[in-house]
């Protein structure tokens, strides 16, 4: 039983950090891709100019 709480003790720690920093990370990221399709999109507006269309 001492046994089983140890672990739980020692294992336990690490997992509870990766979850949150997992929810505060991906709330991030969720911006962050959102920015990068904002300035995709604006690149390409951008690559329109006079008529002329550039392709990557």
């Amino acid at each position: 039983m001492d046994g089983l709480v140890t672990l739980i003790g020692n294992i336990g720690f690490p997992i509870a950090i990766s979850v949150y920093l997992l929810t505060v990370f991906g709330s991030k990221l969720d911006r962050m891709q959102a920015s990068l399709d904002r300035l995709a999109d604006l690149i390409q507006a951008g690559l329109h100019i006079n008529g002329s269309v550039i392709t990557p």
